[in-house]
């Protein structure tokens, strides 16, 4: 007589799209427990924060990729949409499964549901188990002398450092039980993540491979090809010099434990600073993460208070300008027509059109943040937040307020041959490099011949630099002053 079959583990995918060193994934295959994989379209509990348009797009071919990887090993990829909560324990009825596992989520809707989600499931009889598959170190293991979280990046990093012992990747499970019959599952197709209007996709499949594969690949390229100049070169906007691993993190396919070790490995055959410096933009990943764990109202609200008072302006004029790339500071639009394009903008070109939306124009970093939140396919709740914070000077470890970026200073220093502006501001490629920075400097003749008319082809700048920043300077000091 043979032994009745196993009951099921539920394997809940979440923002860890991937098989290798997939904690939760290696637990379930480990049990002998046929396994079933879901990932739950909950557009319901984020609230505001669910997907934006680019990541949504990301979404779709990253659990296309998925869905294929696991149907090597036989294992189909279930798809439900709704509130997850509701959706997994009616999974859980339909399967008779007697464990759930999952990766850990950090965003606060994703911990308030988790929680009272395992607590649900486990008065059910139901075993649950989640692990850390996001992040080399929890959130709240890494504290000050005091007991407290970490508000400045420099000792938070020192202090993960020095015990830092990831441990190795997991390799991808090499078998994994299946039920007979696996239970229904939506189309992907039918969940409308793909954009139509506007449609992106042109510009986001030339630029990116969603997926595991992709993000190995592209990791691989990095250290092989850029990570020896990536100190100097990472400021460059129209060098090949960044990972832009960024959106593959952020959706999972790719673990910080894996880029860890496969760093450590490049480090011994060509040296540490290339690597320190490409790792330590790791470290701040984890400590945006650190901040919004302790300070979960970061999203909303200024980690520092006295700018809760902060009177921003309301001009939509010029936020619509900032948004479609036509400010009249050819770097600032090359930055906002590039992450149009292709869902990503490089980092340095992130900070200069961040400083200009909430310095020169006054205008909320809330509105840079929603913005982005929509159009980054890797639109991350804790780097978004703490991004904008910094750059508003109101978060943690934050810009001083007089730090204002000079956008024709900052094009001159990191675009000095105008490849980046010409790329992205093609109206503006026939002016010669020493007034493409600053067209409205440009004397007739040569805008002529450039074939450009200022106000036409090219708009004026939307502010005046040395007055916008003055009002800048006088206003942020005013709010710094009312406070002391």
């Amino acid at each position: 007589m043979s032994a009745a079959p196993k009951p099921p583990v539920i394997v809940w995918f979440r923002q860890d799209l991937r098989l290798a060193d997939n904690p939760a994934l290696s637990h379930a295959a480990q049990s002998g427990r046929p396994v079933v994989p879901v990932y739950i379209l909950d557009d319901q509990t984020p609230g505001p924060w669910a997907p934006g348009g680019a990541s949504r797009w990301w979404l779709h071919h990253s659990l296309a990729a998925l869905s294929g990887a696991l149907a090597g090993p036989g294992c189909p990829l279930i798809l439900r949409r709704g509130r997850a909560d509701v959706a997994l324990r009616a999974l859980v009825r339909e399967t008779g499964a007697e464990a759930v596992v999952w990766n850990r989520c950090y965003e606060p809707h994703a911990i308030a549901r988790d929680s009272t989600l395992k607590a649900d499931l486990k008065a059910e009889g139901i075993a649950v188990d989640s692990f850390n598959a996001a992040l080399l170190v929890e959130p709240w293991t890494v504290k000050t002398g005091t007991g407290g979280p970490y508000k400045v990046f420099t000792p938070f990093w020192k202090a993960v450092r020095e015990g830092l012992d990831p441990g190795r990747p997991e390799p991808t499970p090499r078998h994994l039980a299946t039920l007979p019959t696996p239970p229904d599952s939506d189309r992907l197709e039918d969940w409308g993540l793909l954009p139509t209007k506007p449609d992106w996709a042109g510009g986001l499949r030339d630029s990116w491979t969603p997926g595991e594969a992709g993000a190995q690949q592209r990791l691989t390229d990095f250290l092989a090809r850029a990570v020896a100049r990536y100190p100097e070169g990472r400021d460059y906007p129209a060098q090949p010099l960044t990972s832009r691993l960024s959106p593959h993190l952020h959706h999972g396919e790719i673990s910080p434990r894996q880029i860890w070790a496969a760093a450590q490995a490049q480090a011994k055959t060509q040296g540490s600073d290339g690597v320190d410096s490409f790792l330590r933009e790791l470290g701040w990943r984890e400590f945006c993460h650190h901040l919004l764990y302790h300070f979960p109202f970061l999203p909303e609200r200024p980690l520092n208070p006295k700018f809760e008072a902060f009177t921003w302006d309301d001009n939509a004029g010029h936020l619509a300008a900032w948004q479609r790339g036509l400010t009249g500071y050819p770097i600032i639009d090359a930055g906002m027509r590039e992450l149009w394009a292709t869902g990503w903008m490089h980092n340095r070109v992130r900070m200069v059109v961040g400083s200009f939306l909430v310095k020169h124009l006054l205008l909320p970093w809330t509105a840079g943040q929603a913005w982005f939140w929509d159009t980054l396919v890797d639109a991350d709740l804790a780097n978004n937040a703490a991004g904008w914070q910094w750059i508003a000077g109101c978060g943690a470890d934050a810009a001083p307020y007089f730090r204002v970026f000079n956008p024709v200073l900052q094009g001159e220093k990191f675009d000095a041959t105008g490849e980046y502006v010409r790329r992205w501001v093609p109206e503006l490629a026939g002016l010669p490099d020493r007034v493409l920075h600053q067209p409205w400097t440009a004397d007739p003749i040569t805008l002529r011949a450039a074939g450009v008319r200022l106000g036409h082809d090219y708009p004026h700048p939307v502010v005046e630099h040395k007055a916008a920043r003055q009002r800048a300077l006088d206003t942020f000091a005013a709010i710094r002053d009312d406070n002391d």
